[in-house]
């Protein structure tokens, strides 16, 4: 891919999405080649398409790079061309999802050992420690209903999450979306905080609840998705430093 050849505004989205396929990488929330983070393309690239960039199939998330993420459109399939494959299946939740809530600008999802844990808990993310606090009233949850490569439950998913951008799909995994990269970063990120600190504590005894009161307070006090507050884009730049100190090879076109 020759960046002369690719509008500014592409060229960005594709650098700043590697980028956070580098971090995940650097957090451990990759998963051999599996899950996705997928961005709407800027109408100033697509003409008012709806298209995305997504993870070419087959790559582990540290051989991401800007030149080889894929280009599709909401069926996932490739426009233009690319050497890689994609996962059409992988990206039926994050096309419901892009295509269904105004503003779904990122979608990200994860099977980390934490997010996992607490999906398969009956009681789901419970009331007990600062990050869950802060997603008081955030947090939205869906049904299993096996893999995710059948369309048909897009709708389902959809009157599942409303307008929340963190969700717990069932038995599954974590889900976040947002309306930047940044901001579903910071979504995800307090999640799966919350619930690495609930299994640490179920791992001890019982939680000590917070009330809903204290709770409320705190989801409205905390500037972690304020993007006013410059919190999600601070904390995301942060670690696109950490990742170039290691490797800033993702960053070719």
């Amino acid at each position: 891919m020759e960046e002369t050849s690719v509008h500014a505004d592409e060229i960005a989205a594709r650098r700043e999405l590697a980028a956070c396929y580098r971090i995940f990488a650097m957090l451990g929330w990759d998963e051999l080649i599996y899950n996705h983070i997928t961005v709407r393309l800027p109408d100033s690239v697509t003409g008012g398409e709806k298209q995305f960039l997504i993870n070419p199939f087959g790559l582990h998330y540290n051989e991401v790079t800007a030149s080889n993420l894929v280009r599709i459109n909401v069926q996932g399939e490739k426009v233009g061309h690319s050497d890689y494959p994609v996962n059409p299946a992988g990206f039926t939740v994050h096309a419901a999802i892009h295509d269904g809530l105004h503003g779904a600008h990122c979608v990200m999802h994860t099977h980390t050992t934490a997010g996992m844990g607490v999906a398969c808990l009956d009681a789901g993310l419970v009331q007990s420690n600062f990050y869950s606090a802060q997603l008081h009233g955030m947090v939205a949850y869906h049904e299993f209903e096996g893999i995710t490569i059948h369309a048909d439950e897009g709708p389902r998913l959809l009157q599942s999450m409303g307008q929340r951008k963190a969700v717990i799909l069932r038995n599954h995994g974590l889900l976040s979306w947002g309306n930047n990269l940044p901001q579903a970063f910071a979504v995800l990120w307090t999640l799966q905080r919350a619930c690495e600190v609930q299994l640490a504590t179920l791992s001890m005894g019982a939680p000590r609840m917070i009330d809903e009161a204290t709770a409320a307070r705190s989801n409205a006090d905390s500037l972690t998705f304020n993007d006013d507050h410059g919190g999600p884009r601070d904390v995301f730049d942060h670690l696109v430093r950490r990742v170039n100190r290691i490797d800033s090879s993702y960053l070719d076109l």
